[in-house]
C-alpha cells in the first residue's frame, strides 16, 4: 500500500544501501536499482533523500516514469495535493430514440456503416477526459458539445488510452531503437478486437470471433475506427502506428471488398486474429505516385491456372514480417487499364524481402521486395482482371485519412509536449510559457490543428453518410487537400516543438524524445500517400470535375 512521507522521513533514507529520492512529490526507492541506472550509482547517490525533479526531468520523459513507477514507487510527500474529483455534469432527460437510416450497401452481404447513434441522439456534452491541457485533445474530450461521438465513442476512448498508457507509452522509445515492435502487441491488437475495426466498413463479425470489449460490433462506425487510430497515435511514434496497422489497414480492406469469397475466408481470419499479417506492395522504384505506370509483370501460365509474377516494390510497409501481399501488377497493356491487384502469398516461393533503412518511421519494417517466377493462382485476383486501378483508387480515401488521423494527433504530441515543457523550463528568470514568442508558437501551432481536425470530422460524417462510390467520387479531392494540409500541420509543429525544446529536441531520448522522433517522422507522411504537391494539385481538378457534373456555373 503507498505511504505517506514528510520530506524528512524521506531526507532520512540517504545512504546507498537506503536511497529514496523525490520527483514531483512521490517518493521512489531506488535503493536496488542502482545497479540497473544507465548513469550510474554516483549521481543517483548524490541527490539520496532529496527532491531530484529537476534532475529527473533533465535527462528523462514521462516514458521513463510509467515504465519503472511500478516497482520503484513507494509513496508520496504529505504535501501532495489530492487528486480532485471530476465534476459531476449536470443532468439530463435521456434522449428520445429514432429510427437510423437505412444506407444502401456497396456490396452483397454487407451493410455500409450506419450514421453513428450520436447523430440521433441530442448532443449532449461527454465527460471531460484527460489533462484538459487545451488544444493538446479534441474538444469533445473537455466537456465541448459534438454532434459526433456519443458514450461508446469515450467508453472506446478510455479503453485505448488505459492499453497505451499501460504497456505501449513506457516502451515505445525503446521498440523505436530496436527498429521492431514486439510480436506480442501486434497480436494483442487482433485479441482486443481492433484489427477487425480498422477496415473502413462495418464490423466484420462473418470474419473474426473477437470483439471490441467497449463496443458492441453492430454500433462501430467510422468515428470509432478514427478515434482508435487517434489515440494509438498518442504514443508519439509514427513507426509504431505503422508497426502495428500500417501495413494492415491498406492491404486487408481491398481483399475483404473485392477478393472471392473463398479466398476472403481462407485468408482474413487469421489476420483479423493478429496471427498473420498483410500489407499492400504498390510502389516501385520507378512507379510512385504515378501508379498507371508501374511495371511489376503479371502473365498467365500456359493452363491459365496461374499468374507468373516479377518485378520489384520499394518502400514497402511491414513486407519484412508479412504473409500476403496485396500487389499491384501489370497484365495488359501500358497505362491504367492495364493494372491488375493480386493477393500475393509468401509461401508461394519467389517472394524475396529486405528491410530498407529509412529516415523516420523506425520500427514500421520499411522493404523491398522481390518477386521472381512467383506463382498466383488465379483465384487470388482481387477485383478484375485490367481493372485493378478502381481497386486502388477506392483504397486510396482510407488510407489518406488514416495518414491525417495520425498527423494531426502527432501535431498535438508535438503541441502538448511543448506546452508542458514551457511550463517546466524557465530561461531568464522567468518560465517558458511567459515569454510571448513562446506562447505565439504554441498559438499558431493550435490554430492550424483545431482548423485541420474540424475538417476531418466533417469529412469522416461525410464517408459514414455516402454511399461508397459517391463518397469516391465527391470525397476524393476534399480528402487530398486535407492530407497536404495535415502533412504541412504536422511538419510545422514538430518544428516548432522542436525550438521550443531547444537541444533536448535535438538528441534522442530524455525529455525531448517525442519530438525528435517526430520530427524525423515528418517525411514518411508528406510523401506517401500522395506526395503534397500531388495531392493539392488533385484537390482543385478533381473538385472542378465533380462540382462540373453537378452543374456549376462559372
Amino acid at each position: 500500500m503507498s505511504q505517506t512521507f514528510s520530506k524528512s522521513d524521506v531526507a532520512s533514507h540517504n545512504k546507498p544501501d537506503n536511497l529514496y529520492i523525490i520527483v514531483d512529490e512521490d517518493v521512489y526507492d531506488l535503493t536496488t536499482f542502482q545497479n540497473e541506472h544507465p548513469g550510474g550509482k554516483k549521481i543517483l547517490q548524490r541527490v539520496a533523500g532529496k527532491d531530484a525533479s529537476k534532475q529527473f526531468w533533465k535527462y528523462h520523459n514521462e516514458g521513463i516514469l510509467k515504465k519503472y513507477q511500478k516497482q520503484l514507487l513507494v509513496g508520496s510527500l504529505d504535501s501532495k495535493p489530492k487528486a480532485a474529483a471530476p465534476p459531476t455534469p449536470p443532468a439530463t432527460p435521456p434522449p428520445q430514440e429514432k429510427k437510423e437510416a437505412v444506407v444502401p450497401s456497396a456490396e452483397p452481404g454487407f451493410v455500409a456503416p450506419q450514421p453513428g447513434p450520436a447523430a440521433a441522439e441530442e448532443a449532449e456534452a461527454l465527460d471531460q477526459f484527460g489533462d484538459l491541457v487545451p488544444y493538446a485533445d479534441p474538444s469533445w474530450y473537455q466537456s465541448y458539445h459534438s454532434p459526433y461521438f456519443n458514450q461508446s465513442h469515450a467508453d472506446l476512448r478510455a479503453e485505448i488510452r488505459q492499453w497505451v498508457d499501460d504497456e505501449i507509452m513506457p516502451n515505445v522509445t525503446e521498440w523505436d531503437e530496436a527498429r521492431k515492435v514486439p510480436d506480442s502487441i501486434y497480436k494483442a491488437m487482433g485479441e482486443k478486437g481492433y484489427l477487425a475495426g480498422l477496415m473502413g466498413m462495418h464490423y466484420p463479425t462473418h470474419l473474426t470471433k473477437q470483439r471490441v470489449k467497449s463496443v458492441a460490433p453492430e454500433k462501430w462506425d467510422l468515428f470509432h475506427e478514427m478515434l482508435l487510430t487517434d489515440e494509438l497515435s498518442r504514443a508519439g511514434s509514427g513507426g509504431f502506428v505503422w508497426n502495428l496497422i500500417g501495413g494492415f489497414g491498406i492491404g486487408c480492406p481491398p481483399l475483404v471488398k473485392f477478393g472471392k469469397k473463398a479466398l476472403v475466408e481462407r485468408i482474413v481470419p487469421d489476420i483479423l486474429n493478429g496471427d498473420k499479417r498483410i500489407c499492400l506492395a504498390i510502389t516501385e522504384p520507378d512507379a510512385g505516385s504515378d501508379v498507371a505506370n508501374l511495371t511489376c509483370e503479371a502473365k498467365l501460365s500456359e493452363d491459365g491456372k496461374h499468374y507468373i509474377v516479377n518485378g520489384e516494390k520499394k518502400w514497402i510497409t511491414n513486407g519484412i514480417w508479412c504473409d500476403y501481399f496485396t500487389t499491384a501488377v501489370r497484365t495488359g497493356g501500358e497505362g491504367m487499364n492495364g493494372v491488375s491487384v493480386l493477393l500475393i502469398e509468401r509461401s508461394a516461393g519467389g517472394v524475396s524481402t529486405r528491410k530498407m533503412d529509412c529516415q523516420g518511421v523506425w520500427s514500421s519494417g520499411t522493404t523491398y521486395v522481390t518477386f521472381e517466377d512467383v506463382k498466383v493462382p488465379v483465384e487470388n485476383l482481387i477485383g478484375k482482371e485490367n481493372q485493378g486501378f478502381k481497386v486502388i483508387m477506392t483504397n486510396f480515401n482510407h488510407e489518406r485519412i488514416g495518414i491525417i488521423i495520425q498527423c494531426l494527433r502527432f501535431s498535438r504530441v508535438c503541441y502538448e509536449e511543448s506546452i508542458k515543457y514551457a511550463h517546466k523550463r524557465r530561461t531568464f528568470n522567468k518560465a517558458l510559457i511567459e515569454h510571448p514568442v513562446i506562447r505565439l508558437k504554441l498559438a499558431h501551432m493550435a490554430r492550424q490543428i483545431e482548423a485541420s481536425y474540424a475538417w476531418l470530422e466533417s469529412l469522416v460524417y461525410q464517408c459514414q453518410k455516402m454511399h461508397e462510390t459517391e463518397a469516391m467520387l465527391k470525397l476524393g479531392g476534399a480528402i487530398a487537400g486535407l492530407k497536404a494540409q495535415a502533412t504541412t500541420t504536422f511538419e510545422f509543429c514538430a518544428r516548432e516543438a522542436s525550438q521550443i525544446f531547444g537541444g533536448l529536441s535535438y538528441s534522442r531520448g530524455g525529455q525531448g524524445a517525442k519530438v525528435e522522433r517526430l520530427y524525423r517522422d515528418v517525411r514518411a507522411y508528406a510523401i506517401p500517400g500522395g506526395s503534397e504537391e500531388i495531392m493539392l494539385d488533385l484537390s482543385i481538378r478533381q473538385a472542378l470535375r465533380v462540382h462540373k457534373a453537378l452543374g456549376m456555373k462559372l
